[in-house]
C-alpha cells in the first residue's frame, strides 16, 4: 500500500551514479528557453560525432494516453498527477535511460525528477514522499537551471499561443481565476522549490535573459569539460 502523500516518512535523497555515459539534464519554468538549448547542444554533440540520446518529460507512449486523458478531463488528484508521471519517468528511466548509460551515451533529459519534486509539492504532496517515489533515480552529472523572471517566462508563452493550459497555469489548484496570475503565483511557487532543490543538488544556474547564443556557448563550455572523446561515436548511428 502506497503512502499518504501527506503523510512523513523516512526521507530518501537521489544518489549519484558509476555508469559509463554521462547524464545531462535542464530544469526551469515553462517558458525559460530550456528546451531550445538542450536541442541546440544536441545537434552541437551530434556534430562533435558524440553517442548522444535525448528524452523529454511525459513521452513515454505507454502511459502518455492516459495522462492526455487525466489532464484533459480535469479528473486528476495531486496523487494521481504525481503518480502518472512518476511512472512516465520510471519507464523512460529503465528503458531507455540506464541502458544508454550504461552503453557509454551522454544523454540529454529536457525535464527530469526535479521537475515532480518541484511541481508535486505546490501541488500539496509531502516532499519526502515525493523524494522516495523518485529515490531510485541517479543524480545527473549536469543539471542547468535556466533562471527567468516570471514575467519574461509567461510572455515567452503567450508569444507563441493564444491561451494558457490548464495544468501549466495551476489552475487546478484555484490560486486565481484568472489564468495569467494563476500561472505567476503557480510558477511563483515552482521556483520556490527550484531554489531549495538547486542549492542541495548543486545546479548549474544559467542567466536564462541572455541571448540564445550566449546561453548556448556556455552550455557547451561546460560540457565540454566532460572529455566528450571519451564518448565518441564509433560507428553507428546516435539513439
Amino acid at each position: 500500500m502506497l503512502p499518504s502523500p501527506s503523510a512523513s516518512i523516512d526521507f530518501a535523497a537521489l544518489k549519484r551514479h558509476d555508469y559509463r555515459g554521462k547524464l545531462i539534464a535542464v530544469e526551469g519554468l515553462d517558458g525559460s528557453g530550456k528546451s531550445t538549448q538542450i536541442y541546440l547542444l544536441r545537434r552541437w554533440l551530434e556534430l562533435q560525432n558524440v553517442r548522444v540520446s535525448f528524452t523529454e518529460w511525459n513521452s513515454a507512449m505507454i502511459v502518455k494516453g492516459a495522462t492526455r486523458r487525466g489532464k484533459k478531463q480535469q479528473s486528476l488528484t495531486p496523487t494521481t498527477f504525481s503518480l502518472v508521471h512518476a511512472t512516465d519517468f520510471a519507464h523512460r528511466y529503465e528503458r531507455h535511460i540506464v541502458p544508454l548509460l550504461r552503453a557509454g551515451y551522454v544523454v540529454l533529459c529536457d525535464r527530469y525528477a526535479f521537475t515532480a519534486l518541484a511541481r508535486d509539492a505546490v501541488r500539496g504532496c509531502d516532499r519526502e514522499w515525493v523524494r522516495n517515489l523518485y529515490s531510485f533515480a541517479t543524480v545527473p552529472d549536469i543539471t542547468f537551471f535556466f533562471d527567468v523572471p516570471l514575467a519574461t517566462a509567461i510572455g515567452r508563452i503567450m508569444a507563441g499561443r493564444p491561451l494558457l493550459k490548464f495544468h501549466e497555469a495551476g489552475m487546478d489548484l484555484g490560486l486565481s481565476t484568472d489564468p495569467a496570475e494563476s500561472f505567476r503565483l503557480f510558477q511563483g511557487r515552482i521556483r520556490d522549490e527550484y531554489e531549495r532543490l538547486a542549492i542541495e543538488y548543486r545546479f548549474t544556474r544559467m542567466d536564462a535573459t541572455r541571448s540564445i547564443e550566449a546561453q548556448q556557448q556556455q552550455m557547451r563550455s561546460i560540457v565540454a569539460r566532460l572529455d566528450l572523446a571519451r564518448y565518441a561515436r564509433r560507428g553507428g548511428t546516435n539513439a
